[in-house]
């Protein structure tokens, strides 16, 4: 059974169609990376999937999970980790992280978070307001997050943005993490030469569709 299992999603905004009869699948322990110009359609595909938005037709299911009718069920298994990170900046990151999980039930205990937090490298600036984090720091955070949650499927969009080359290695390890462990993972991103390592099938989104190729054969001009 496919941990991602799209079939015929289309989307439109008024007279805007952005997704057009989109099918797609992801299996367990898989990496899929969604690659596509601006404006293609990636960053609507992952929130439909992560159950923020209703597509306009077609339907999709999580973990054999029904789309429209177990949205709740579904985002117990899920995270999405958005081009934003949507931290609390009056919050510290212990406080941040608290919070998130007590909204998903989860109770991380003092250790626990100070271990996410260490291996994201922000664990000195634990107590620090995030309003005082540059913005790699936050995405370091958000990343500790997902690592507490330990999402059978994760979404990710443009998770390598704000990162230096220490931090984009962090990301990448907790990708193999979850593959290791049979996580399913969809990442929308332009950075190719950093998702190739731990991509395992790859497709550009183009015109509102979904044309899945060969990573090794993805050049820059294909997002134009």
């Amino acid at each position: 059974m496919p941990a991602i299992s799209c079939q015929e999603i289309s989307k439109s905004y008024g007279h805007y169609q952005v997704l057009r009869s989109v099918t797609l699948t992801v299996h367990e322990g898989e990496c899929f990376s969604l690659f596509g110009p601006n404006g293609a359609g990636k960053t609507t595909l992952l929130k439909i999937l992560a159950t923020l938005q209703r597509p306009s037709e077609g339907h999709y299911k999580i973990l054999g999970m029904d789309g429209l009718q177990d949205k709740e069920s579904i985002r117990g298994h899920l995270v999405f980790l958005a081009h934003g990170t949507h931290l609390y900046d009056d919050l510290n990151a212990y406080e941040n992280l608290e919070f998130s999980l007590a909204l998903r039930g989860n109770s991380p205990t003092v250790q626990d978070m100070k271990l996410a937090l260490d291996r994201v490298g922000i664990g000195a600036f634990a107590e620090m307001k995030v309003r005082n984090y540059s913005a790699g720091m936050k995405k370091r955070l958000a990343i500790a997050k997902a690592v507490l949650t330990k999402p059978k499927v994760l979404l990710l969009d443009e998770p390598f943005t704000a990162l230096d080359t220490a931090g984009t290695e962090i990301m990448r390890e907790y990708i193999r993490e979850r593959l290791s462990e049979r996580g399913a993972i969809l990442m929308a991103t332009h950075d190719y030469d950093k998702a190739r390592p731990i991509t395992s099938r790859a497709g550009i989104l183009r015109q509102g569709a979904i044309q899945e190729i060969s990573i090794d054969t993805l050049k820059s001009d294909d997002f134009s």
